[in-house]
């Protein structure tokens, strides 16, 4: 590997053996192995180095999460599209990525608390987020991202991405009473159940018992 490359590696270690905050670019120099002027000369700056070693961090995880050997019920999910079913495949394969990527999310929870001291990592979490957010509805639809509509992306992979949010937040506060995928679906269930009840009351003509 080049430089370059060496930098990106050594950032990421540094990233998951000590954060944002405690890792300076003299660690990350002692874990790639290269120099203080290589920082500047490939990425310009430290924070825009550990912004770019986030953003890969963060990629990993997505593929972790992704369809493949494992994933749903037991292995690649057959449950059609929109459908309860491939919802829980999907939550139960993001659920088991937990305890491997871990460290990847405390970072991210480490930059939402202290992301204004480093405002460049922030800034490029935030156009990473809005990436992630079509590999999240091509996850749960089985759509190609390249095939889906802006609109879609911004209300449905906002949607899952809120609850992969809330959902990381229990499993590294207490796993032992973070929400399942199968009580993630049942909460949906009811929530749809509730609305088309609602719609169909909504649509009888008024004074019908």
């Amino acid at each position: 590997m080049g430089h370059r490359e060496d930098l990106l590696e050594g950032a990421k270690r540094c990233l998951l053996e000590k954060g944002f905050l405690r890792t300076t670019a003299r660690d990350v120099v002692k874990a790639s192995g290269t120099n203080l002027a290589s920082i500047g000369y490939h990425y310009g700056s430290k924070d825009a180095l550990l912004a770019q070693a986030y953003v890969s961090l963060i990629e990993g995880v997505g593929e972790t999460m992704a369809p493949g050997p494992g994933w749903g019920a037991g292995g690649e999910t057959t449950a059609p599209s929109g459908s309860l079913e491939r919802f829980r495949d999907v939550w139960a394969s993001v659920i088991r990525s937990v305890p491997e990527s871990r460290a990847i999310w405390l970072l991210s929870f480490e930059l939402i608390f202290q992301g204004e001291r480093m405002s460049e990592v922030r800034r490029l979490l935030g156009e990473a987020q809005q990436e992630g957010r079509s590999g999240l509805v091509s996850m749960f639809t089985g759509i190609p991202e390249k095939e889906l509509d802006k609109e879609t992306v911004d209300t449905e992979g906002r949607f899952y991405q809120t609850l992969l949010n809330g959902l990381m937040v229990q499993w590294l506060f207490d796993p032992e009473s973070a929400t399942d995928a199968d009580g993630l679906t049942e909460g949906l269930r009811r929530v749809i159940a509730g609305a088309e009840q609602a719609r169909k009351e909504a649509a009888e003509p008024a004074g019908k018992s």
